[in-house]
């Protein structure tokens, strides 16, 4: 039996302040909160990341790391000794060269926060990096949001201040690693190999062999640097006075599945971190967060109309996607706008009113060529991507101008505009010479409408960063004055939506992602309290920090093939992002076209209802105007929009819709009660062919039909490819089913036109969908059979180089009956 004095001893080596336990027998110092606990052993290395209530350990030992790591002279130094003062409840660590920091804990419910106090000596410590944080979780690795997850836990960190930047330190310019679709100059989708691995967009959180890790960092920014920066290989980061790295703070959390938003929410209520509301529900988890939307130009004149065309959608808010004459002072289009700003208060008051709301799209901290930040007189807080001084004095008309130093001036990636200011006064110059003595050549002076001057011997010469919308850029204080003109504007006229595109243009200021995210918190900061939080906003790049501001993102370009194609598996992709970094799902923007038609918008509509996804919706009122499916387009947008908003669907549903593999249909048929059909297609193609005289044309098709026994429906087009002949026409369409005898439409389609079969009658219309006949039959439509059925196509072309007509079967199913309110 052993002694009393034993457990007397044994009992004084036991520490216990409120969650937090020392045992300095073992050199351990144990972080609890409701959920999880966290361990660190006496050199500060993490040595436990535990589920209390799985009693499973998380942590992956074999790459464990310090809670808190330096950065000096180029190495990352972890911490060497760690002891901890419960009264104070304090870390104190010890790195190599005399270096200590002190790190403030406050333990809570959900979450331990880490804060660095002090920092002894600071000057020479480039950066503070938290983890990086080994975890044996790999099922969901969220990149942006900072949580991995399994079936039945989730480990999560949290930046806790805008300085404090999500991921690892990869490089100096504080870029975080990216995808980018357009990186290999394919426009448009993703390549197929990018099906099948995750596309990421940060690392927060990052996949490892082992599972995934967590990090964040703060970087000290308190004197010039010369970094690789936006293509550039020499470029000036200037310093940024913003307390450096003591005030660095994070949270670490361990919580069930169910608990991670909760928990993410109480951090940002306890912490101060933005907490937006929409129709006061957080915005991370309101139902409108993915609300669609119609984009459409519009002004004083013709809102009206647009604002008609959005509530016949369904829709809430309409949306402007080029609204300004000038970007940088953000001055709207005169003739759309003749009172500048006051007159889209107007609209805005207007729109309200018919219980509609207006957003605008900008391109961030890009400045156009004639905004007055740039002309007559160019704003000395231009983004620069570094400076020289003049060699030698000149005068109004030198066009060779002599520098110092071209190490700034002679890098032409990303050099759209070859822009240099001196004094007042812009220049461009076509290339610089190859040796020294240096200097701009071929220079065009007063350039973009500045003054052309003489200037002397070492007057400082700024090389201005660009961009290839041939747009200039800003330092950081100019960012901030943009950003607090956007919100300037939303503050004064009251739009309720904005697109951040372009924040890839903050990287300007040498800042990287810590500037991006301080452009739209400045935004979000001044933005009135009835508007704060209020304003939908998504960007062209999410972040860590920006995850807290954003409502969401929505990618997904309209541009580069037809509707159903443009970027389509980028945009599946996406909703993985979405789901791994628990966001509102949208599906980006899609094109109203005039060849646009309602099974295309329906082929959409499924897809946002399959995957609970909002999208944006490109068009004019021009477009809408001519469209001759205008009211069952719009009827459309409407009835699926409610019904998705209402969550009417079942998962089996949604599911189903997701798959691609069939369409679907919906009507309102009472209140509250809707019909949801199936639709079966497939697509063919039949070519003109040149053969022997007598020899037969025909195409075979096989079109399998589960939807059981009916009239055909169909859609024929041509297809025309780029050496066809414009005139041609296809004559003689003839269709047989299983042999029942062929149908031949008494129809000339000539291109640009559609031939559509509703199952009941045929009619033929033109390229805005307007009917320019109704097709007498002479005999019934050919009936589909269950399952297999063989179809024989046929016409006539007019000419030897006609088009491919495409020729679409399809076939409707068993409807099904959903009552809103339940889900059957």
């Amino acid at each position: 039996m052993k002694p009393k004095r034993f457990f007397k001893g044994l009992f004084t080596f036991l520490v216990v302040v409120t969650g937090v336990a020392v045992l300095p027998a073992k050199g351990q110092v144990n972080f609890k909160t409701r959920q999880w606990s966290l361990q660190l052993d006496n050199s500060g290395k993490i040595t436990s990341m535990k589920s209390l209530a799985l009693q499973r350990e998380f942590l992956y030992a074999d790459k464990a790391t310090a809670l808190m790591s330096i950065k000096k002279e180029g190495a990352i130094l972890p911490s060497q000794r760690c002891t901890w003062n419960p009264k104070k409840s304090e870390l104190v660590l010890s790195y190599p060269q005399g270096v200590t920091a002190t790190v403030k804990v406050q333990r809570n419910d959900s979450y331990t926060s880490f804060e660095l106090i002090d920092l002894t000596p600071a000057e020479h410590v480039e950066l503070v990096l938290w983890g990086p944080y080994p975890t044996t979780i790999a099922d969901t690795v969220g990149e942006v949001v900072g949580v991995v997850r399994n079936k039945e836990f989730a480990i999560g960190i949290q930046a806790l201040n805008i300085k404090t930047l999500g991921g690892y330190p990869n490089a100096e310019n504080d870029v975080e690693p990216a995808y980018d679709i357009f990186e290999s100059g394919h426009r448009v989708d993703v390549t197929a190999d990018d099906m099948n691995k995750q596309l990421f967009r940060g690392d927060v959180a990052r996949p490892t062999e082992y599972g995934a890790s967590l990090q964040a960092y703060c970087r000290n920014r308190d004197k010039d640097r010369v970094i690789e920066n936006w293509g550039h290989a020499a470029y000036l980061a200037p310093a940024f006075k913003d307390g450096g790295v003591v005030g660095s703070k994070i949270a670490l959390f361990g919580v069930a599945n169910a608990d991670v938003l909760p928990t993410i929410s109480q951090i940002e209520l306890k912490e101060g971190l933005p907490h937006p509301l929409l129709d006061g529900e957080w915005g991370k988890q309101a139902s409108h967060a993915s609300e669609s939307y119609l984009i459409m130009d519009f002004g004083v004149d013709n809102l009206p109309a647009a604002i008609a065309a959005t509530k016949q959608a369904g829709l809430r808010y309409l949306y402007h996607g080029d609204p300004f004459d000038t970007w940088g002072h953000f001055k709207l289009h005169a003739k759309e706008f003749p009172q500048n700003w006051a007159s889209m208060k107007q609209c805005v008051e207007t729109a309200k009113a018919a219980g509609v709301r207006l957003g605008v799209h900008t391109l961030s901290n890009f400045i156009t060529t004639n905004d007055p930040y740039v002309t007559p007189v160019p704003d000395p807080r231009l983004g620069k991507v570094g400076y020289s001084r003049l060699s030698q004095s000149i005068d109004a008309n030198t066009k060779e101008i002599g520098i110092e130093d071209p190490v700034f001036f002679n890098q032409f990636q990303n050099n759209t505009l070859k822009s240099v200011v001196v004094g007042s006064e812009i220049i461009r110059y076509g290339s610089v010479s190859a040796a020294a003595p240096w200097k701009l050549l071929d220079c065009q002076r007063g350039a973009f409408g500045t003054h052309a001057a003489a200037h002397q011997q070492n007057d400082s010469i700024g090389k201005l960063i660009d961009h290839a919308y041939k747009v200039f850029l800003t330092d950081y204080a100019l960012q901030e004055e943009m950003a607090t003109t956007i919100a300037n504007l939303f503050n004064e006229t009251g739009l309720m939506q904005i697109s951040f595109d372009g924040l890839e243009g903050c990287l300007s200021s040498g800042m990287g992602q810590y500037a991006r995210q301080l452009f739209t918190k400045t935004w979000y900061d001044h933005l009135k309290p009835e508007l704060k939080g209020k304003v939908i906003n998504d960007a062209s790049t999410p972040g860590h920090y920006f995850w807290h501001i954003y409502t969401r993102m929505n990618w997904g370009e309209p541009w580069y093939a037809g509707f159903r194609e443009s970027q389509l598996q980028l945009r599946l992709k996406n909703q993985q992002f979405f789901r791994r970094n628990l966001m509102p799902s949208m599906l980006g923007w899609f094109s109203l076209r005039p060849e646009t038609t309602p099974e295309d918008i329906e082929w959409m509509l499924a897809m946002a209802a399959g995957y609970n996804a909002g999208f944006g919706l490109s068009t004019s009122l021009e477009t809408l105007q001519k469209h001759g499916k205008k009211d069952e387009v719009l009827g459309l947008i409407k009835t699926w929009e409610q019904a998705r908003m209402q969550h009417i669907f079942s998962e089996a549903q949604q599911a189903q819709m997701r798959s691609l593999k069939h369409e679907f249909h919906l009507e309102m048929t009472g209140a509250n009660e809707y019909r949801l059909t199936p639709v079966y297609n497939a697509y063919f193609k039949h070519s003109q062919q040149m053969k022997q005289p007598g020899e037969p044309v025909f195409s075979t098709f096989q079109f399998n039909n589960p939807a059981g026994s009916q009239p055909v429906s169909f859609i024929i087009s041509l297809a025309g490819g780029k050496d066809f002949d414009p005139d041609v026409t296809f004559d003689q369409i003839s269709i047989a089913i299983n042999h029942q005898d062929a149908l031949v439409l008494p129809v000339s389609l000539k291109r640009n036109q559609f031939l559509k079969c509703d199952g009941k009658v045929v009619k033929l219309y033109n390229k805005q969908w307007q009917v320019i006949q109704t097709v007498e039959l002479s005999k019934p439509l050919p009936v589909l059979s269950d399952n297999a059925n063989e179809i024989v196509f046929d016409g006539k072309y007019s000419g030897e180089n006609g088009a491919d007509v495409k020729l679409e079967i399809r076939a409707s199913g068993a409807p099904e009956v959903i009552h809103a309110g339940r889900r059957d």
